[in-house]
């Protein structure tokens, strides 16, 4: 429950792994066999994971927030036999779709003490049998299939061997040993662990000799957790540090208190940005930065925070800047399920905010002749599930990992991503456009939750806009409108119409004429899972869109 936390040792953790492990093989699950985990982030996640990579078995995580039809075509796609359910309502969903699963012989319930039941048939199971089962798994097995939540067509599932996720385990620890090894680390985690991104920094936190995990279900109640579990570093999506940023604002008010938040929040960024350029800071930003508001900053991430990390999507300059300017450097992650999470980060001595850093120790990367990032390294997947000539597209002649994004490598060695070649709009005068760096900027308006760039094919281009109803509770009674006022009417009125004006003029300061934004629509819905204009891990999905 909130704020309640129950402590796990290693050797505890070691000795669930163990009998559940047992509890596997005397089940039936033979080496290779495909077993899923539908579920949230939580620590029994964690021991079926390390059990399953035991006995050579192959883990199919799914989504927690997949649908049965979705949970059904990836339990097809890779055969799976056995399948974990976190509680009722997800068991229900598996069940309902369970007779047109051939493959799958069960399914056992998490919060119906599965793992018990998997000791007691493991009782049969001697050291020895399992210990020769552990022998029989190789670096250049396959550990697991994650489907991509695909924000183009049906998900694909990305075979990842053994060595995949061992490599960049490794490789990450060296370069971010500050954030996951040294000095006692302690990582809240709550992104969904069938996402890479949460499950490689899972590996690399159990790996560290005294560092902790925790294991959050649920976001509901982050900000209490998170000041009663008190990590040293987090890990989440831009939206998450975006939410940290806004509650702040927001109990900093709209008196003097709210005045000196704006002020504060602007040196910090001032801070940041003169650092970054190696630039002396005066006696006066010094003093302004000792000032209360970082301390609300972070006290909300709780008294022990050191370090934000943050992947999955791209992040704003400006966040990134007030992160660092309070003294919380924002390590930024860039990978793919593709390469077992990030292959490249920024390190903790070389933190180039508005880069995603330099590659992981031991990958190799190369820009394209088009301008695509293509890299090479232990880390990279053998290739999707069923289909060898997704697989084949993937790589180039020469087997190189096409990223499908743009980017470019600066003096220093560090990457900058510039958008996806498959973003590109071509406008009806052949102007290329990147739809991203455009999103970015109109989406930093405070009442904007989504920004997408259109006009492929078009004379010209256009934003499509969506209301963040957090912000606008606070936003609509300043500026003299009632908070029930309906969102068709907030789309034509001209105060809001005004406020996303200034951002889109921000944004089309930084372009060519052919390049900015003519026209936006604001619309009167939100894009969400359910209606498909959002992935799983909150990515916008621009067909749909």
């Amino acid at each position: 429950g909130p704020g309640r936390w129950q402590n796990v040792t290693t050797g505890e953790f070691h000795e669930r792994v163990v009998s559940a492990a047992k509890g596997l093989i005397a089940l039936g699950i033979a080496k290779g066999d495909a077993v899923t985990i539908f579920s949230s982030t939580r620590l029994e996640w964690g021991i079926l994971d390390f059990a399953l990579a035991a006995v050579g078995a192959v883990s199919v995580p799914i989504y927690d927030t997949d649908s049965a039809p979705q949970a059904q075509r990836i339990m097809n796609d890779s055969a799976v036999k056995l399948a974990f359910a976190d509680n009722r309502e997800r068991f229900d969903r598996l069940d309902s779709v369970k007779d047109h699963c051939p493959a799958l012989k069960q399914i056992l319930m998490i919060e119906g003490n599965a793992l018990g039941a998997l000791e007691g048939l493991g009782v049969a199971v001697s050291d020895e049998e399992l210990n020769e089962r552990v022998a029989t798994v190789r670096a250049d097995d396959l550990a697991t299939i994650v489907y991509t939540s695909g924000s183009t067509g049906n998900p694909k599932g990305a075979e990842l061997t053994h060595k995949n996720f061992v490599s960049i385990t490794i490789s990450a620890s060296q370069a971010l040993h500050e954030v996951v090894l040294d000095d006692h680390p302690r990582l809240l985690l709550f992104l969904p662990l069938a996402h890479c991104f949460a499950r490689f920094i899972q590996y690399a936190s159990i790996a560290s000799d005294d560092g902790v995990v925790g294991y959050l279900p649920d976001t509901k109640t982050l900000l209490p957790d998170l000041r009663s579990f008190e990590p040293t570093y987090l890990l989440g999506v831009p939206r998450v540090f975006e939410k940290v940023y806004n509650a702040a604002s927001h109990k900093a008010g709209a008196g003097w208190k709210g005045r000196l938040f704006v002020k504060a929040a602007e040196a910090a960024r001032v801070w940041s940005r003169k650092e970054q350029a190696g630039e002396q800071h005066t006696f006066a930003e010094i003093a302004e930065r000792a000032k209360y508001v970082y301390r609300t900053v972070r006290g909300a991430l709780g008294p022990k925070i050191k370090y934000v990390a943050c992947g999955g999507a791209p992040l704003s300059l400006d966040l990134a800047h007030f992160y660092n300017g309070i003294g919380l450097p924002m390590i930024q992650g860039y990978g793919m399920t593709e390469t077992a999470a990030p292959f490249a980060a920024t390190r903790v001595t070389d933190n180039v905010i508005g880069t995603v850093g330099q590659p992981a120790p031991g990958s190799s990367i190369r820009i394209s002749d088009e301008g695509e990032l293509q890299v090479k390294g232990p880390n990279v997947f053998r290739g999707y599930h069923n289909l060898p000539e997704k697989t084949a597209e993937a790589f180039t002649a020469d087997g190189w990992l096409r990223t499908g994004d743009l980017a470019e490598i600066d003096d220093e060695g560090h990457i900058v991503i510039t958008g996806r070649i498959k973003d590109i709009i071509i406008t009806a005068g052949g102007k290329n456009v990147s739809p991203i760096p455009l999103e970015e900027e109109i989406a930093k308006c405070p009442i904007v939750e989504h920004c997408v760039v259109v006009g492929d094919q078009r004379p010209f281009i256009g934003a499509l806009v969506t209301l963040d109803p957090e912000s606008l509770a606070l936003w609509l009674p300043a500026h003299g409108l009632s908070t029930e006022t309906p969102v068709d009417r907030l789309a034509t009125n001209a105060a809001v119409r005004e406020e996303i004006q200034q951002y889109v003029d921000k944004a089309n300061a930084t372009v060519s004429r052919a390049e900015s934004v003519r026209k936006f629509a604001v619309l009167d819905t939100q894009f969400t899972q359910e209606n498909k204009c959002l992935t799983p891990s909150l990515k916008v999905v621009r067909p749909a869109v």
